[in-house]
């Protein structure tokens, strides 16, 4: 998984954009103002609220709480809980995506990438299984956001499949439906081995299998040697 690596027109923007600021942990740019510093603590509270309580028993006067901002400094940055909600959304798949670019853009082959994209997306998700529960709110709290969420993952992605593709390094397939297929292995073996797990991280014999399954759904013909 490693949607952006070859460069659409907004993975570059995005890119761009963040290599200019100093990158916190999460995977976001770092808050340079007191205004972008409230933001963000406003975000991260909301994650967490949206996560623990669900969307409808959500609220902002909670939001705030958590954040430890009074509750008319919310409305400087967001109008309703559905406009935070739709923030926390997109923050997280920008914060995925870019932890994932960061990851995969560092193997210099297509099952490299696969790899780093992959452990990089389990890292992620077990430091913030949030994005779970929240993306899957969005369903019925805010569909758009949920196919934005998606859309962008596949979007890079498809791109650099179709590429590898083309230079016959994997198996010639039909990109788009791949990329949605491999997005598809990734969040559901997180769901059962991260989110359902006690002790909440992947497992690193399932890691090796599913990573297995993925040089032998690309057609690579190393098998499973080459794709551990």
């Amino acid at each position: 998984m490693d949607p952006e690596k070859s460069g659409t027109a907004g993975g570059a923007r995005s890119k761009e954009g963040e290599r200019k600021r100093a990158v916190a942990p999460g995977g976001f740019p770092e808050p340079r103002t007191k205004g972008e510093r409230t933001k963000r603590r406003l975000l991260e509270a909301a994650e967490q609220v949206f996560a623990k309580l669900g969307y409808h028993d959500a609220s902002i006067v909670k939001i705030t709480e958590a954040a430890g901002v009074a509750q008319g400094t919310f409305y400087v940055y967001f109008t309703s809980k559905q406009a935070i909600f739709d923030a926390v959304v997109e923050d997280l798949n920008r914060r995925v995506r870019h932890y994932m670019v960061e990851a995969s853009s560092k193997g210099t082959t297509r099952l490299e990438a696969e790899r780093l994209g992959f452990r990089a997306y389990f890292e992620f998700t077990a430091k913030h299984p949030a994005l779970y529960r929240i993306i899957r709110q969005a369903e019925f709290v805010s569909p758009p956001m949920l196919h934005l969420h998606y859309d962008r993952l596949a979007e890079g992605y498809t791109v650099g499949l179709a590429k590898a593709m083309e230079t016959g390094e994997i198996a010639k397939a039909d990109p788009l439906v791949a990329a949605w297929a491999l997005m598809a292995v990734g969040e559901m073996i997180g769901m059962r081995w991260i989110l359902w797990s006690k002790e909440g991280e992947m497992p690193e014999e399932v890691f090796e299998e599913t990573m297995a399954f993925v040089a032998r759904a690309l057609g690579s013909g190393h098998g499973d040697s080459d794709a551990r």
